[in-house]
């Protein structure tokens, strides 16, 4: 390396305002809130759990008979005369003989209830004797270990016929994280319960109702600029009707007391309380110091095709005019009142609003554009996020950017989980993005796996997002949280458990890039670093051809290949394939012309062609009828690790002939179905740059920031010159993340094996000459 290469920041020019740039998503996947981020420790508190959540739930799903000595009980869910109307299911206990004490238990999520020695813990629920000549009831409250020790004791008396609610403190004098909710009774009779509670008296800022402490700590340690909010294709799966159990995320049903909000399922396959609600997510982004960026659905389910009629789309619109009012309003008004009497008078000071998540279809766009006028002309200060689909490219992105530029959205909603090499070779992605169109909200992204690799590239990637801040306005890592025992989705950002967090490498990359965001971007100009090299993972795009997805009963026929330099032509067999994949031949050519015909026997999905395959983990592929048989999408795995490269609206019919053709040039690839061009697309080459650098100014303290990521195996010299500083010497902080393997992971038994390193830097006059680790991340902030 040459001595004399340089990043040089111009410390006195700045560019774009970086806002709000990086902030936090919150979806309620991987059971991020039941059994997660809020606090409630018993499962199926209102018994209300059905198999439309999970096919193995049920009403007493984690509850369990207690008999002790010779008691003899019988447990049943009921539903006459309830408590809430609408969650109408509670517990009978009918003791027959009590013995030394009958009843039920709760077991809690994971391995059971966690409780901590030294800790309280508020028991509520509401009850009623079943006659008055069984009252009154004594009833035992005791926190139990799995062998039956008592760790805690406590006692309440139904002493009603009529529902009343009762609370009780537990205060446990040993911890065990596997224990157990017990409740029972010496008294013979009919006993009903219905919202039994346990909370740990220590919450998050000490809110009733609130957030377990230690995850939201870690979410607030991050200081994100905003948390966007309750989801996710969580927003928009489900039934149109807001009363049904399978209803969309409706926000209306998520305020007011805990009790009154009716149950639901989730399409993460589990059970909803609700308890986590739209007033406590704007009451946590108020305490952890982010704005609220709420997402409400615009009456489309793309999963099942569910459409409101435009002619009764008003009611949902009404929603989103509430809901700003909910958050802005003054007092006088009815939803600001309706904020005031739930204990916050102050508005949440909303500023964002997203209509819809991964939206794709016409449907959808049509009905942006009323949510769109509607919003506007009542609250034209919101900010309003479109969206365009769930991935990088293709036709329904660009009827996402379409719609946004047609009707002036602030914001365009982008979605992409890729492989690592899709990153590296797309840094780039945003340099031509037109300062004067709608800016990018990155609502979800993330490289497919949570090893320092993953966190490396992503922080990579990061610096271009800064660069380009004339281009995007917001950026979030997605999935933010995951229940180690419940997992739908990986990789996510932190894991836990019922009793132990860890921020996972791409954490503490996401964290540093939001402690150090700064408010404007710098001029920064490199000089004398070499040219960037292609990517270790580069391969020519020949290898095996295969067909088949193995496991849709299809016929591939008529089927033949031409080479387009040399005109050389193969045909091969006809295929009729149930559960298998065939591999048709071997092409290291390079521009060639793949043709067939295919038609569906039956199953859910359609067609896959596996071309320039080097290997299972390394290979192209196009998928016709993918996801829910509705795409058509070409992508690339690498180790792995699969990459869309686009997508379209396709669907498969059964039992028709389809003409299909593969074009592959190079590394452009385009497909057709029965004449029509489907896919079109370029498998990159990862491009490695020399470094990656951005660089910012914070208005409040003047510090200068820089962020520099080495990807490669070898280390960088590098003199940071910071011009228009005159100084006899400057100072700071650098925060480094460097020393590690590529596949080392943070883990619950070395839950900071990964972490920034702090150390002092100093530089003679306005340069600071620095040799940046082999794959390392590092930032500086330089002291005014």
């Amino acid at each position: 390396m040459d001595s004399k290469a340089t990043i040089t920041v111009y410390t006195k020019e700045k560019k774009e305002s970086l806002g709000d740039m990086f902030g936090i998503f919150f979806e309620d996947l991987n059971h991020a809130a039941d059994g997660g981020l809020y606090a409630e420790l018993v499962q199926n508190r209102s018994f209300e759990f059905a198999p439309i959540d999970n096919a193995d739930y049920h009403p007493l799903t984690a509850w369990e008979k207690v008999e002790r000595g010779n008691a003899h009980t019988e447990i049943y869910v009921d539903k006459e005369h309830p408590l809430i109307e609408k969650n109408p299911h509670y517990l009978v206990i009918d003791i027959v003989e009590s013995g030394d004490g009958a009843g039920v238990m709760n077991i809690g999520y994971n391995s059971g209830i966690p409780i901590k020695k030294g800790e309280n813990y508020l028991f509520s629920c509401y009850a009623r004797g079943n006659s008055k000549s069984a009252l009154p009831m004594s009833i035992t409250l005791a926190l139990e270990g799995k062998d039956g020790r008592v760790y805690a004791k406590n006692e309440i008396t139904v002493s009603s016929s009529e529902w009343t609610q009762y609370e009780a403190t537990l205060a446990p004098n040993e911890t065990d994280y596997s224990g157990r909710l017990v409740l029972t009774t010496t008294s013979k009779g009919k006993l009903c319960l219905d919202m039994v509670s346990l909370f740990p008296e220590k919450t998050f800022n000490n809110r009733p109702n609130g957030m377990r402490e230690d995850i939201a700590k870690l979410l607030a340690e991050l200081k994100p600029k905003f948390m966007r909010f309750p989801g996710g294709c969580l927003v928009h799966d489900g039934s149109l009707n807001a009363d049904d159990r399978d209803s969309m995320y409706r926000w209306k049903n998520t305020i007011g007391s805990v009790e009154q909000r009716p149950s639901r399922r989730s399409n993460w396959n589990y059970n909803q309380t609700l308890g986590l609600g739209y007033y406590e997510y704007f009451q946590f982004c108020e305490d952890i110091g982010a704005k609220p960026i709420p997402v409400l659905p615009a009456g489309y389910d793309p999963h099942h095709q569910r459409i409101v009629p435009i002619e009764e789309l008003q009611p949902w619109i009404d929603d989103a005019l509430d809901l700003i009012e909910f958050a802005n309003g003054s007092t006088s008004t009815i939803w600001g009142a309706k904020r005031a009497e739930l204990g916050h008078p102050e508005p949440f000071y909303l500023e964002y609003l997203g209509i819809g998540n991964e939206e794709v279809g016409e449907p959808f766009f049509e009905r942006y554009e009323y949510f769109h006028k509607a919003i506007k002309e009542k609250y034209p200060d919101i900010k309003l996020i479109n969206s365009s689909g769930p991935f990088a490219a293709g036709s329904e992105y660009e009827r996402g950017w379409k719609s946004a530029r047609e009707n002036k959205s602030d914001l365009v909603d982008e979605h992409y989980y890729q492989s690592p090499e899709w990153f590296l070779a797309n840094y780039h992605r945003y340099d031509e993005f037109k300062k004067d169109d709608p800016k990018v909200f990155l609502g979800e992204y993330a490289s497919w796996g949570n090893t320092y690799y993953n966190a490396l590239v992503e922080a990579a990637f990061m610096t271009g997002l800064e660069k380009n801040a004339h281009a995007v306005g917001l950026a979030c890592y997605a999935p933010m949280l995951c229940n180690v025992d419940y997992v739908n989705w990986k990789p996510d950002l932190i894991w836990f458990n019922n009793h132990q967090v860890f921020g996972t490498a791409n954490y503490y990359v996401q964290q540093l890039f939001m402690h150090h965001q700064g408010d404007y971007t710098l001029k920064v100009e490199s000089n004398g670093l070499e040219d960037p090299g292609l990517n270790d993972s580069y391969q020519p795009p020949g290898g095996k051809i295969l067909v088949g997805d193995g496991q849709t009963p299809a016929h591939y026929y008529d089927i033949k290949i031409v080479n387009k330099k040399t005109g050389e032509e193969k045909s091969y067999r006809n295929c009729l394939l149930e559960n298998e994949v065939v591999e048709l031949d071997h092409i290291e050519w390079e521009n060639y012309h793949l043709s067939l015909k295919a038609k569906k026997i039956g199953g859910r999905r359609g067609f896959k062609i596996y071309f320039g395959q080097k290997c299972d983990k390394n290979t192209l592929f196009w998928e016709i009828g993918g996801w829910q048989n509705q795409d058509a999408v070409l992508c690339s795995e690498i180790n792995g690790r699969n990459a869309c490269l686009t997508q379209s609206l396709f669907k498969v019919e059964t039992n028709r002939e389809y003409h299909l053709e593969l074009e592959v040039k190079g590394r452009h690839i385009r497909t057709f179905v029965d004449g029509a061009l489907i896919n079109e697309s370029e498998d990159k080459i990862p491009i490695i740059e020399h470094l990656y650098y951005s660089a910012s100014v914070e208005d409040l303290t003047g510090d200068v920031i820089v962020k520099v990521v080495n990807v490669q195996g070898k280390p960088v010299k590098t003199q940071i010159v910071l011009d228009q500083i005159e100084k006899e010497t400057i100072t700071g902080k650098i925060y480094e993340m460097s020393g590690y393997e590529l596949n080392d992971e943070n883990s619950f038994k070395s839950p900071v094996k990964i972490v920034p390193k702090q150390k002092d830097v100093t530089g003679s006059a306005n340069k600071v000459d620095y040799e940046f680790p082999k794959q390392s991340i590092t930032v500086f902030r330089f002291h005014s």
